[in-house]
């Protein structure tokens, strides 16, 4: 299953506040939880300057497995949510299609159970972000949180 702690270890997407805050990025946790009906309850922290703060949304499953959907009625806007591939214990890769009065964006995270991943699931992340339209500066691998300078290749 899903649940249990995640670390947010890549983010792409195409978005107007992605490129205004890229910059600022940093690796977040995020808490998934399973509701009676099947729905997902994810608590994801994000990082706001330096320090994260905490978002809860309920993911409603859909008709397909993997599939769930998650509106913003703050934002006005749609998610539809697709886990594309996880094997539960070490990595789970998502993709969102995001749908507002203004335009649609797509959103690919990459979740870790730990704060590292091989490079063999950061170069899937990538390949898979390519394939969805994103470009190589809509693709971050985010440092991990109070430790700079820890992305030696």
């Amino acid at each position: 299953q899903l649940t249990g702690r995640w670390y947010s270890i890549g983010l792409a997407s195409n978005s107007n506040w992605f490129k205004e805050k890229r910059d600022l990025m940093k690796m977040c946790t995020t808490i998934i939880s399973t509701t009676a009906e099947g729905n997902l309850e994810v608590t994801s922290t994000y990082p706001k300057g330096d320090q994260c703060v905490t978002r809860n949304s309920l993911y409603i499953k859909t008709e397909q497995p993997g599939r769930f959907s998650y509106t913003n009625s703050r934002w006005g806007s749609k998610h539809n949510i697709h886990v594309v591939d996880t094997n539960y214990e070490e990595y789970a890769l998502v993709a969102t299609q995001i749908s507002k009065s203004t335009g649609s964006s797509t959103m690919v995270l990459l979740y870790s159970r730990t704060k590292q991943l091989s490079p063999e699931r950061l170069e899937m992340f990538t390949q898979f972000s390519k394939e969805q339209g994103l470009t190589d500066d809509e693709i971050l691998i985010l440092p991990q949180t109070g430790e700079a300078g820890s992305m030696g290749m």
